[in-house]
């Protein structure tokens, strides 16, 4: 009929986007323009701001990528931005949204990753997240995924909330992941006042397939947008620790926040999330850590669906790739990890 709704005969499906719906209820933020908060890292003509200060664009061309800095540390926070990623052939493109201190301190940095893969055309992005604490790089906390929508078309908000109590990855409001602190992670959980970060990137020898298919410059420039900037946070000097204890204020303000529980509701959206399109995570990957780490939590119904390498039973067909045998300067430090 005319005019009629199509009916969801899939309830599983309809739940499915009807939390994500329900979850993705917009948080109240307060944005700030990019030169507010932040400060150009490298990439010499390669970071373009919008007119209006409200945006900027990263640019990666045969000759360098690009990059930028929060202009303060932060002890604990809330840093989000609406990104949209480069389009059509993004094989070997790197993309990376990351919190770290690994420029103060180099050999027991921490660290928070969003890093977006690029494909050949035709393919999806992909991404993974990471947890490092204390320089415990070879303690690799990856999980990566697929997402429900092209991130080349249109902005999404992407999100780290990081207190002394928890952490959580959203995506447009909807948390991915949450790593909850226990006395058994020891330093292995991040500490230390950090800066946000976001770079573009040449990644060829690993990114996509495991260096398989490279950055092919005739698709030059790589464009990645990023706007609507929120950096809620106690700024703190890294090397005046004693001085964190003047955060307890803002800190106690940022977990009142309304991202910084998951509501049951969210709850909900986030194990869906991971049932549909996470298809790596350190937790089930039993060959690399016989026993889980210790912020693990294992769900029975999701373990039976990862092989003892962590990936998918079905439809988990990406080969793992081995490590980099060099840093990029400005990378992040899960990019010495195998992405998928």
């Amino acid at each position: 009929m005319m005019g009629q709704l199509p009916v969801i005969r899939n309830f599983s499906l309809f739940f499915f986007f009807f939390s994500f719906f329900c979850a993705a209820s917009s948080f109240n933020l307060s944005v700030i323009s990019f030169d507010q908060g932040y400060t150009h890292l490298f990439g010499e003509g390669n970071l373009v701001r919008s007119s209006d200060g409200r945006s900027v664009r990263l640019l990666l061309d045969r000759y360098t990528g690009s990059g930028f800095i929060s202009a303060n540390l932060y002890n604990h926070g809330f840093f989000s931005a609406n990104i949209k990623l480069p389009s059509e052939y993004t094989a070997g493109v790197v993309v990376a949204f990351y919190t770290s201190n690994g420029d103060v301190f180099e050999k027991t940095h921490d660290e928070l990753d969003f890093e977006f893969l690029g494909n050949v055309k035709g393919k999806p992005w992909r991404f993974q997240t990471n947890v490092y604490g204390n320089g415990s790089t070879s303690r690799g906390r990856e999980e990566r995924y697929r997402l429900w929508f092209d991130p080349s078309k249109e902005f999404h908000r992407y999100s780290i909330l990081w207190t002394a109590k928890n952490i959580i990855f959203y995506v447009d409001e909807v948390p991915i992941r949450e790593v909850i602190r226990n006395e058994a992670m020891g330093g292995d959980y991040p500490s230390k006042p950090m800066a946000l970060y976001a770079t573009i990137w040449d990644a060829s020898n690993w990114a996509t397939s495991g260096g398989k298919y490279k950055v092919d410059y005739n698709y030059a420039p790589f464009v990645s947008e990023f706007s609507d900037f929120v950096l809620d946070g106690c700024p703190a000097d890294p090397l005046q620790l004693a001085s964190a204890g003047g955060c307890s204020d803002k800190d106690a303000e940022l977990e009142s926040n309304d991202y910084s529980a998951i509501t049951p509701l969210r709850r909900i959206s986030m194990r869906k999330f991971r049932q549909k399109y996470m298809y790596y995570s350190y937790c089930y990957d039993t060959l690399r850590y016989a026993t889980p780490l210790p912020e693990c939590v294992i769900i029975p119904s999701e373990k039976r669906r990862f092989k003892d390498t962590g990936r998918l039973k079905f439809g988990g067909s990406h080969k793992k790739s081995s490590k980099r045998r060099s840093r990029v300067p400005v990378a992040t430090t899960s990019d010495r990890q195998a992405a998928a």
